[in-house]
């Protein structure tokens, strides 16, 4: 276990909590929702820290990750999410023809989003749709439970599904840096203190 597949795992754990706000309140961490956007559109990023644009843009992640492995957690959901779409992504590495039109997809944003700017709505919907025909074609489907008031709405639910897209691109991360799920299980004592230190050092940079 090292800092470059906790600062990964971080990012699925961002995109899970940023899911679940927006599914429960409606409302999300406009700063970690912009972070976890920009992962998508950096494929060939390796550095880990530099998909997200530094790691004081992942602090939701580490507080998230600290709370729901440290300690029973009072949400069970944010981890169920988190790890489902771990799951996606192992399911994904055996459909290279879904990964070539998720490169296509993204690639083809690119223009729209330096134009309009990352969580503008309408390249919020193109990421959702891109993960509507993909991603949610393969099992097991991420569950998402909340509001009925606000999963109703097609703009929460494009949101959705576009910080999903950026969690199973975060897991990709961490399966390149060597993350396994047996390290959630057999290291989380060694995960939840680099947790910690990099919660710091976000705090610190972060101002």
């Amino acid at each position: 276990m090292n800092e470059a597949q906790v600062i990964a795992l971080a990012g699925v754990f961002q995109s899970a909590a940023l899911v679940r706000a927006t599914a429960t309140t409606g409302s999300q961490d406009a700063a970690a929702l912009e972070s976890s956007i920009a992962s998508i559109l950096r494929i060939d990023v390796d550095d880990a820290a530099g998909a997200f644009g530094g790691v004081a843009r992942l602090r939701l992640g580490f507080e998230t990750l600290v709370q729901q492995l440290d300690r029973n957690p009072a949400d069970l959901a944010v981890s169920q999410i988190a790890v489902t779409v771990l799951r996606v992504e192992r399911k994904l590495t055996g459909r290279p023809s879904m990964l070539a039109t998720l490169r296509e997809g993204i690639e083809a944003l690119q223009r729209q989003v330096d134009h309009l700017g990352l969580t503008h709505a309408s390249v919020l919907a193109r990421l959702s749709e891109l993960y509507a025909n993909t991603l949610s074609n393969l099992r097991p489907r991420v569950v998402v439970q909340g509001n009925p008031l606000y999963l109703q709405q097609p703009a929460q639910v494009e949101r959705i599904r576009a910080t999903l897209l950026a969690g199973v691109r975060a897991a990709v991360l961490w399966r390149q840096l060597g993350g396994t799920q047996w390290q959630l299980l057999f290291k989380r004592s060694q995960l939840v203190m680099l947790a910690r230190g990099l919660s710091s050092r976000a705090r610190l940079d972060g101002g």
